[in-house]
């Protein structure tokens, strides 16, 4: 095969760029944007799960929503400039409460797209689960248990874990990044010190902390509040194996931790459905579809457009305003299946793509 190759190059062919053929797919109208990163998504899936939301984008699911919603967008753009057109005229308030219901309907739409594309982000891209906690509370143990290999190394030694551990999980067809760091704690040693302060980073990138304490000390207020206040954090209530006559611990906020023994494998079945509800994807029905992470900056721009047109309404400061927002909103849409798309972007999305398709 390679002398093949060799002999076609030698006669004038030329290797195809990454993506090429899907590009030129776009290029003339066969697919969209969003089919085409869709191709991209199913070659790369890591899960079942996100095989079968990447076919369903592949065959236009989340396309038709994107063109609903547009279709939606410019008929009440159309209606609204239509008035514009005719300044001398009173606008009829029967067409101010049209106006406001059907952009209501619309915010309501995107809403609902951005929070199935949100779902969909969640399966192609994973979970980015940080394990966190003071020395020699069974971190090590509780990833190892997750695992169920013996991926960490774990010794009754404060400060064994001093870099940061990635290991990949899949619950359910979710993909799941989980990550071991450091115990938290004013560290003398310089190579620790750099393990905490890697792991503190680390704490800000995570979209869930399981913050793992050992249940014989509790878990103190000021530990918890000096977490990132943006990050969603669970609290475990480890090595309850112990003793398990100790009651779970109930927080002043009301925050009952899950308690388990990462030794005996004790609560981690429901540790595991735990994690997975975080992203709901129990709701991942025949309408959900995968996305990526600039589908959603799109969708947010787009509903940040809509809610503002819709202020606008509310006060009367004039559909001249409200006419420019939706107009913002349509390009906004426009960007997730390539109908207002800069070059450059385009050049970044087919790039990615493996050699040749």
């Amino acid at each position: 095969m390679d002398l093949l190759l060799a002999r076609c190059l030698e006669l004038g062919a030329r290797l195809a760029r990454p993506g090429e053929f899907t590009e030129r797919a776009y290029l003339n109208g066969k697919l969209d944007l969003v089919q085409a990163e869709a191709t991209a998504d199913l070659i790369e899936s890591s899960t079942s799960l996100a095989a079968r939301l990447a076919m369903r984008s592949l065959q236009g699911l989340f396309s038709r929503r994107i063109r609903v919603l547009v279709d939606d967008l410019v008929r009440l753009r159309t209606a609204i400039e239509a008035t514009l057109d005719f300044p001398e005229d009173i606008i009829d308030p029967q067409s101010l409460v049209r106006f406001r219901f059907e952009l209501e309907r619309l915010v309501d739409s995107a809403q609902q797209t951005l929070s199935q594309a949100r779902q969909g982000e969640r399966v192609r891209d994973g979970l980015t689960v940080v394990i966190a906690g003071r020395p020699n509370v069974g971190k090590s143990s509780l990833l190892n248990a997750l695992l169920e290999v013996d991926a960490a190394i774990v010794t009754p030694i404060p400060g064994t874990t001093r870099d940061l551990l990635r290991c990949e999980l899949q619950i359910d067809g979710l993909p799941v990044k989980l990550i071991d760091t450091a115990g938290l704690r004013e560290a003398v040693e310089p190579v620790e010190q750099e393990g905490v302060r890697r792991a503190r980073g680390q704490l800000e990138l995570a979209d869930l902390i399981l913050w793992v304490y050992d249940h014989r000390q509790g878990v103190e207020a000021a530990e918890i509040s000096g977490l990132p206040p943006n990050v969603p954090m669970t609290l475990v209530q480890n090595k309850i194996d112990l003793d398990l006559h100790v009651p779970g611990d109930i927080l002043p906020d009301g925050i009952v931790p899950l308690r388990l023994s990462a030794l005996t494998g004790l609560g981690i079945k429901e540790l595991r459905q735990h994690i997975k509800s975080r992203v709901h994807i129990e709701g991942l029905g025949e309408g959900s579809f995968v996305a990526r992470r600039r589908h959603l900056d799109a969708l947010q721009r787009g509903l940040i457009c809509l809610n503002a047109a819709r202020s606008v309404l509310e006060v009367g400061l004039g559909l001249e305003v409200i006419a420019l927002e939706l107009l913002e909103a349509q390009h906004a849409f426009g960007e997730i299946t390539g109908e207002f798309t800069p070059d450059d972007l385009l050049g970044r999305i087919f790039a990615s793509f493996c050699i040749g398709k």
